[in-house]
């Protein structure tokens, strides 16, 4: 039986998969357009096995999905509201550290 997963589950997910930079660049790669790993390997400058390994992670946390295309497989977000989530995300990120609201900042370096 299919449950659907708690929003904490989720966001840990979302989390975990937003971690890594290089995870985080494929995915900004993969809002632009999908791609075949070879490609996304020479775009972003790093081995194929090191891009696999990130693959396998994005894909486990269910972010993006293969494709087959005759012998090749292609990745691409698993849905299209991801790409507008990372946008929204990277707004509301550079909003906070323009804003800097936290009374902490300066002395604790937390925000």
């Amino acid at each position: 039986m299919l449950t659907v997963a708690s929003d904490i589950d989720v966001l840990a997910r979302f989390g975990r998969a937003l971690a890594d930079p290089i995870r985080c660049r494929i995915l900004l790669a993969l809002r632009q357009a999908p791609a075949y790993p070879a490609d996304l390997a020479d775009q972003l400058g790093i081995s194929r096995t090191r891009l696999s390994n990130h693959l396998a992670c994005l894909r486990d946390c269910g972010l993006v999905v293969t494709v087959p295309d005759g012998r090749r497989t292609r990745y691409e977000l698993a849905d299209e509201r991801l790409g507008h989530a990372l946008d929204d995300l990277r707004a509301a990120v550079v909003a906070v550290e323009a804003d800097r609201t936290c009374p902490d900042a300066e002395s604790k370096g937390c925000c």
